[in-house]
């Protein structure tokens, strides 16, 4: 099972909060509190926002915990909005084309979850992504397939529509091919501006999600976010950073969190099967 995280905020060095918060997602990377992987050594990426049109991106199938220029990159780099993710595959390749974040345009997307039994039916899901994406997809995890499968479904006008519109895809191709409860999966996306995420499962077992809105306990977790600026800092996780464990608040199952403008609207996440 793999680690995500995304922040929105102040600009802040990445290294801030990759590594030098308490348990930071690099500690995860290689003591992770998840009973399913303890471990998410098969590489890593962060992309992030600073003003260029697209997102930059760094990616490796290095461990997070031992790649030199990944601190580099992080204690170089400020952005007021970004993405990282440590890998523990479980069935893709360990390949740079299948790290984390992927990207199109201004966006980007993480994933924490699988497609059960995928194989049984990646190629009918494949065939459903649009013509003119179909050239973008470059890996072979079903995480990117579902990224693109979310575009092709009107992910960039209606974010939280396009991903259930995938869900629902991604369940009644896989239910055709005898496979019930086919997802499993926390999702991250953003487009620079806003950012959602979902917590989403077939069985309603998706693995953990957690957000919070306190600036105070950021504070406390490094020092050096201490920041006079009024803009809300966001910060979602799979798993809790630091020590405060009550500062987080769980994202329910099956539901989807918009940030956008200063706000947090929670709803309840619904696939939508195609006609």
């Amino acid at each position: 099972m793999c680690r995500w995280l995304a922040y929105h905020g102040p600009a802040i060095w990445l290294e801030d909060i990759l590594f030098k918060a308490e348990h930071s997602l690099i500690d995860q990377s290689l003591s992770s509190q998840s009973k399913e992987t303890t471990t998410n050594g098969d590489g890593f990426g962060v992309g992030w926002y600073n003003g260029r049109k697209k997102p930059g991106l760094f990616r490796s199938i290095r461990p997070a915990w031992n790649d030199f220029n990944l601190h580099e990159v992080a204690a170089h780099t400020s952005s007021p909005l970004f993405l990282a993710h440590v890998r523990a595959t479980s069935k893709a390749t360990v390949q740079e084309t299948n790290c984390h974040p992927f990207r199109y345009s201004r966006w980007l997307f993480v994933h924490n979850g699988e497609i059960e039994e995928i194989e049984r039916f990646r190629r009918d899901l494949l065939f459903q992504v649009g013509p003119q994406l179909f050239p973008h997809v470059l890996g072979t995890t079903d995480s990117e397939l579902m990224f693109y499968l979310a575009l092709t479904l009107g992910l960039e006008d209606d974010p939280i529509g396009g991903l259930e519109r995938m869900a629902g895809l991604v369940e009644k191709v896989a239910g055709a091919q005898g496979v019930d409860q086919a997802l499993w999966m926390t999702l991250g996306v953003t487009d620079g501006q806003r950012m959602y995420a979902v917590r989403y499962a077939s069985d309603s077992d998706a693995p953990t999600l957690y957000h919070t809105d306190d600036a105070e306990h950021l504070y406390r977790l490094n020092k050096c976010l201490r920041t006079d600026s009024r803009q809300p800092i966001r910060l979602v996780v799979s798993e809790p950073i630091g020590n405060i464990a009550e500062a987080w608040r769980m994202i329910p199952q099956n539901t989807a969190v918009s940030f956008v403008d200063g706000q947090v609207k929670q709803q309840s996440f619904r696939p939508i099967p195609p006609q």
